[in-house]
C-alpha cells in the first residue's frame, strides 16, 4: 500500500514531467522548426538549394541525434550549470532535454514539409511569392496535420527522455521510480511509475492524432 506521503509525492512528480515535457517540447520548436525548414528550402530540390549550408546543418543535427541521451545529459551538465544554475531538478533538465530533442524534431519538421505537394509550391512561386512567403503561406500551411502529428511523437519521446533524467535526480516520474523504487526494491512503485507515464503517452498521442485530422483538409 502506498502512504498519503508517496501519493502526494506522484502527485508532485506527475506535475514535473508534465512541466517539463511541455516546456521542452515548445523550446525544442523553436529551435528545431527553423532548422527543419532550412533543411528543405536548403536541400538539391528546395526552392534555395545551398549544398554548403545543408550539408553542415545536416550533419550537426545528425551528430546530436546520435547520441543517447543518458549520456548527452552528463555530457552536458556544464553547459546545464551555466544556464540554469544547477544541474538537478526539472527547470535543469529541461536544458538537456532541448538539446536532445530540437535536432529529433528537426527531422520530424523536414519530413512533414517535404511531404507537401511541389506542384503547390511551384505555383506559389510562378506568382511572385518571396521564400519567407511561400515558408508561411505554404508549407508550413500544407503540412499542418503531418507536424501536429509529428509534435505528438515528439512529446512523447522528450517524455520518456524526462524520465531517464530520474537517473541523475532530474525530477518528475523518473527520480521517483529511481529513488523509491528500483533502489529500495519496490517494483510496485516502479510499475505505477510506468503505468502513469504509458497513460499519458496515450493521451498526448490521441490529443495530436485528433487535432490532426481536424485541421487535414483532405478529409473534410
Amino acid at each position: 500500500m502506498f502512504s498519503e506521503d508517496m501519493f502526494s509525492l506522484m502527485g508532485t512528480g506527475l506535475l514535473e514531467s508534465l512541466y517539463m515535457t511541455v516546456v521542452s517540447t515548445a523550446m525544442a520548436y523553436f529551435f528545431g522548426l527553423p532548422i527543419g525548414i532550412l533543411l528543405v528550402v536548403t536541400d538539391k530540390d528546395g526552392i534555395r538549394p545551398n549544398p554548403a549550408v545543408n550539408r553542415i546543418v545536416g550533419s550537426i543535427v545528425n551528430l546530436l541525434r546520435s547520441v543517447p541521451f543518458i549520456i548527452l545529459l552528463v555530457a552536458v551538465m556544464p553547459i546545464t550549470r551555466f544556464i540554469a544554475g544547477t544541474t538537478i531538478g526539472s527547470t535543469a533538465t529541461i536544458v538537456p532535454l532541448v538539446i536532445g530533442a530540437a535536432p529529433f524534431v528537426a527531422r520530424l519538421v523536414e519530413s512533414s514539409v517535404k511531404e507537401v505537394d511541389r506542384g503547390v509550391i511551384e505555383a506559389s512561386l510562378s506568382m511572385g511569392a518571396s521564400t519567407l512567403e511561400v515558408i508561411l503561406k505554404v508549407m508550413i500551411p500544407e503540412a499542418k496535420p503531418s507536424l501536429i502529428v509529428g509534435a505528438a511523437i515528439a512529446t512523447t519521446t522528450i517524455l520518456s527522455y524526462s524520465a531517464m533524467s530520474g537517473f541523475v535526480g532530474g525530477g518528475g516520474l523518473g527520480t521517483i521510480a529511481i529513488n523509491y523504487g528500483y533502489y529500495r526494491s519496490r517494483t510496485d512503485i516502479m510499475l505505477v511509475m510506468v503505468a502513469i507515464l504509458i497513460l499519458i503517452v496515450q493521451v498526448f498521442q490521441e490529443i495530436g492524432n485528433v487535432i490532426a485530422r481536424k485541421c487535414d483538409k483532405r478529409i473534410r
